[in-house]
Parts: structure tokens; C-alpha cells; sequence
């Protein structure tokens, strides 16, 4: 790499041991290969438990009287509607209604909240709507994010951990003990899987990992990050949603609370409904591998959209992608795919492709 990370991960060496070059993404080296087959770490998520260092997400605390009122101008959900303990995934917003980020705000009590957000301006919209507010905004990376995924993996930490976590529901989350260490337990992921994010220190993370490893959790890269949450239906800001996309166009328009206060972009989001652009779609490519990205759609020789997320899911036997097209465009529609070296089609699918009624990650 040429350009120097400005952020590390307590588990970097971990990361190399396993083959990784760590690559830049948001600023911390990342594990986007490992020396194992992404095809079979996908398998660990789907049949067992693997395990991501989403370290490089950004978190931020935001305590204070006003907390929460900063929050609530920040982002598209009533925030009031979150109880300590709890936690919801939601949007924020430009001033003219577009994406600025996707985020995860978290609940802790006593007016201290978290917010875990990726490559987008979260932070410094967050430090705008913060001012003249009682509030303080700290962004650590000395917290690290551990998301253990996997139809095994409640029954693997719960033994391990001092809370019953069975008792824990989707998008709640609790302080624990986990192999000594005290954490906070957050069941929520990127997966489409039932699973556990690990918000640990630093100087601790090292030492759950390796615990994880010796329990037989497979460590998976962001290579094989993207082919679960592709079938998930999940969006990857940067990708899948810019600051030219508002939330009904991309799918996110569950996550704005339509009867909430003044929020950043609220008027220019609400009066945008009803004229998307563009719709967020799953494609099922005809193609026996995943395609690069950035190939051109169209039908009867009209541009009608753009693959963004691209993958091949070898568990479906699929060639998928993430795309945006024409919003008029059908489920069942066969699209032209052509790019550099691609001349091929596509029929638009159903979203998500994989567990549509969200059965695992709600069970």
C-alpha cells in the first residue's frame, strides 16, 4: 500500500499471521483475504460460527442531557423510542436529503449512547448537530468490534459468558463477562445470520480471539464478509448507496421515522418520496462466477441501471449482485449485463435472496 493507515487493530498481527496484506478500508488495515477459502469461511458463517474484526467501523459516544436530542437531529429514527438496552439501525442524512452514512445507535443508559457508523460523515454531521447541546462526543478506536456470526454462536458464547444470552433479542444488547473480560454483548451483525458483535478494549480483544480460534470459530475476511451479506440483502455505503440516493430509493425507507421531529434533510427526504430515481435490486447473473462490478444493465437497448455489489455465492449455485435500475423495472425482468469483457444477462430477483422472512437472524 502507498497510502499510510491512520488507524490500527489490536488484532493486526492475527490478521498477517492468517495471510491477510490488510488493506485500507476506512482508514484501518483489513482483513479483506486470508490464506483460507473465502468459500469456506462463508460455510463457517452459514452452517457453524466465523468470526469478522469490524474493528474499522468507526465508534462514538455521545453522552449528556442532550444525547439524545443531538441524535435525533442526526438521524432518521425517533431515537426516543430506543430503551436503554436496545439499539436500531437507521439513516443519516445531507441536508438535501441524501445518504451521508448508515449507522447503529445503541442505547447504553444514563444518557450515554453509542453510535457505530463506516466510511461516511457520520461524524462530522454529528459534531454539527452537537453544537450548543450539553453533550460530549468522543470517538474511540481504542474499542474494538468482534462479530461472531452463525447458527452456533449463541450456544458457543453463552457458555463462555456471564448473562443468559438466549435471553437477548435482535438489536438488543447487555454488559457481560466474556472469558473474564468485561464487554458488551450486542446481537446484531452483517450476516443474515443470528450473531454477536463484541465491543471489547483493545488491550482484551487479542485475547478473546484467540479463545474464539481454540473453540473452532473460523476467522473470515471481507472477501467472504460481502457474499453473506449480499444474499442478506445488505447495503454497503460507498456502494450501494451514496449521497445521490435517498433512503426510498435504496430500500432504507423503514429506517425514517415519519413522524419525528427536525431532523438534518428531513423536508427535502419526505418530499422526495414517491420520485426515486432509482430502486435497489439482487440480481441472479447468468454467469458461472462473480462479475467485477460497475458492468452497465439494459433492456431493449434502453440504460436502465448499474451493478454495484457484486458476488458468487457457490453455497446457491449463484452469480449475484447488488444493482440499482430503473424503479419501474419489474421482479422477473431479464437485463443485458455488459462491461469489459461481459456480455451476458440478468434476471432481477427478489431481495433478500437468501432467507427472505429473515427467519435466522430474528430467530
Amino acid at each position: 500500500m502507498t497510502e499510510e493507515l491512520s488507524r490500527t487493530s489490536a488484532l493486526a498481527s492475527r490478521h498477517t499471521a492468517l495471510g491477510s496484506g490488510l488493506e485500507d478500508w476506512n482508514g484501518m488495515g483489513t482483513a479483506w483475504t486470508y490464506n483460507t477459502d473465502p468459500n469456506d469461511e462463508h460455510d463457517a458463517v452459514r452452517e457453524a460460527v466465523g468470526m469478522f474484526d469490524m474493528s474499522p467501523l468507526k465508534k462514538v459516544f455521545v453522552r449528556g442531557p442532550d444525547a439524545a436530542a443531538t441524535l435525533d437531529h442526526l438521524t432518521t429514527r425517533d431515537i426516543s423510542k430506543i430503551a436503554p438496552g436496545s439499539a436500531a439501525y437507521l439513516c443519516v442524512l445531507t441536508e438535501k436529503g441524501g445518504m451521508a452514512d448508515d449507522a447503529i445507535v445503541s442505547n447504553n443508559g444514563d444518557d450515554e449512547w453509542m453510535i457505530i457508523h463506516g466510511s461516511g460523515d457520520t461524524m462530522a454531521l454529528l459534531e454539527a448537530s452537537a453544537v450548543g447541546c450539553d453533550v460530549k462526543v468522543e470517538f474511540t478506536d481504542d474499542l474494538h468490534d468482534l462479530s461472531v456470526q452463525g447458527p452456533k454462536s449463541c450456544d458457543l458464547l453463552n457458555t463462555h459468558c456471564d448473562i443468559n444470552l438466549p435471553d437477548l433479542a435482535y438489536f438488543q444488547h447487555a454488559a457481560a463477562i466474556l472469558f473474564g473480560h468485561p464487554c458488551r454483548l450486542s446481537r446484531t451483525g452483517y450476516s443474515g445470520e443470528q450473531g454477536y458483535e463484541i465491543f471489547v478494549d483493545a488491550a482484551v480483544i487479542g485475547d478473546i480471539w484467540d479463545k474464539l480460534v481454540d473453540k473452532g470459530v473460523m476467522p473470515c475476511s471481507f472477501t467472504a464478509l460481502d457474499k453473506v451479506r449480499i444474499e442478506a440483502g445488505l447495503l454497503f455505503y460507498g456502494y450501494d448507496m451514496t449521497e445521490s440516493n435517498t433512503p426510498w430509493e435504496v430500500g432504507l425507507g423503514f429506517a425514517v421515522s415519519k413522524n419525528q421531529g427536525d431532523f438534518r434533510g428531513k423536508d427535502a427526504a419526505m418530499a422526495a418520496k414517491g420520485n426515486e430515481a432509482i430502486r435497489n435490486v439482487c440480481l441472479d447473473i447468468d454467469r458461472s462466477d462473480m462479475v467485477a462490478g460497475g458492468e452497465a444493465l439494459s433492456l431493449e437497448g434502453a440504460d436502465v441501471g448499474i451493478i454495484n455489489s457484486p458476488c458468487y455465492s457457490h453455497r446457491m449455485g449463484k452469480s449475484l449482485a447488488l444493482a440499482h435500475i430503473n424503479p419501474n423495472i419489474k421482479v422477473g425482468t431479464v437485463l443485458k449485463v455488459t462491461g469489459d469483457g461481459i456480455d451476458t444477462t440478468a434476471t432481477v430477483v427478489s431481495s433478500p435472496i437468501y432467507d427472505p422472512s429473515k427467519s435466522r437472524t430474528h430467530a
